[in-house]
């Protein structure tokens, strides 16, 4: 039995055919159809690209090879280079809680002890001899028995040394708002106490071991030389060498002189404060022998004192160098093979 088929349908198909083949040859015309691959190729391998020069992540290359540059430094050499010297860095300070603060409370307690002792009137004091020559004393202390003491002049010295020591209470806080850094105030501030605290137990151990008069001793010796039961019983007036007030003063000028130097070393703070730590403990020297308490050669040795405490202190506790052992000791055995006994001790160092 035949069936027919319509004919749209036969029309529909052949329009279907024909664009199908139109567009096949419209693609490769010429170019018959390449069978297509079992399985696609592996991609070969390819270098990582090169650094940029200047640090920044090296752009992605497209169709060009990426050649790194012929730089010299790139070359690998087995001669050695000089290092580069390193920048200067910031001195720094630093402080141990613990031995500081042991350290500060020893020097004042052994302070405060002698003076309670100082107080008693148990130690009695050098007499002067009816017969003493002052000619007999160093060229520049004889103008102190010689002079008439100024009543004011020991409240001037007690005024001189109260602003030098609340500067040692103010330049802490100012350091720590310089730096904008608290620890940096508490580091000052101990280094202060310690120079101070030092300072005035050095001080009340050389006046207890030397004893020497002050001038005021001298002076009231001399107006009583006709009276034969005069005696100086006054263990204070005793206490001549070495002037504390000056000691004190010059210890804070000198530390306060050494930490402006090295914070501030381009500007004119640390000449400043040189020119008036110097300025506050010649002013504190003089008055304290024009208030009869003290010989020149006090208040000389007072301030030597001082100023080197006050230089050590900060000069111990800086950070900026690396710390290296200044000392080696070594022991080698010596061959035993042959029943030998002993060794090589060495000893080395350096300064």
């Amino acid at each position: 039995m035949r069936r027919s088929i319509p004919l749209a349908a036969v029309l529909t198909l052949g329009i279907a055919v024909t664009t199908a083949a139109t567009n096949a040859s419209a693609q490769e015309p010429s170019a018959p159809p390449a069978p297509a691959p079992s399985a696609p190729p592996a991609p070969a391998p390819s270098a990582p690209p090169a650094p940029a020069p200047d640090g920044k992540a090296p752009a992605t290359a497209t169709t060009e090879e990426v050649v790194p540059p012929k730089d010299p430094e790139r070359k690998v050499s087995l001669e050695p280079k000089a290092a580069e010297p390193r920048a200067p860095g910031r001195v720094t300070f630093d402080v141990d809680p613990v031995a500081d603060g042991a350290l500060i409370a020893v020097s004042l307690g052994f302070a405060g002890v002698l003076d309670l002792i100082n107080s008693t009137g148990e130690i009695r004091p050098q007499q002067i001899s009816p017969t003493f020559d002052r000619n007999s004393l160093i060229a520049i202390d004889r103008a102190a028995i010689s002079q008439k003491p100024d009543p004011n002049a020991s409240a001037y010295s007690n005024v001189g040394l109260f602003a030098a020591v609340s500067f040692a209470l103010v330049d802490p806080i100012l350091s720590g708002f310089r730096e904008s850094d608290m620890q940096t105030g508490l580091v000052d501030g101990i280094m202060y106490a310690q120079s101070m605290s030092l300072t005035f137990a050095m001080t009340n151990m050389v006046k207890m071991a030397v004893r020497r008069p002050r001038p005021q001793a001298y002076i009231d010796a001399e107006a009583h030389q006709a009276d034969p039961s005069y005696s100086n019983s006054t263990t204070d007036s005793s206490l001549s060498f070495f002037s504390g007030h000056a000691a004190v003063t010059a210890a804070v000028g000198a530390t306060a002189t050494y930490l402006a130097f090295t914070r501030s070393p381009h500007t004119a703070r640390p000449w400043i404060t040189l020119v008036v730590a110097a300025g506050l403990s010649t002013f504190v020297s003089i008055e304290r022998v024009r208030a009869g308490a003290h010989f020149p050669t006090d208040v000389i040795a007072g301030s030597i004192a001082g100023a080197g405490v006050g230089v050590l202190v900060p000069h111990l506790h800086r950070t900026s160098e690396i710390k290296q052992r200044r000392v080696w000791v070594g022991y080698a055995p010596v061959d035993r093979s042959e029943g030998a006994q002993g060794g090589t001790l060495q000893l080395s160092g350096f300064l």
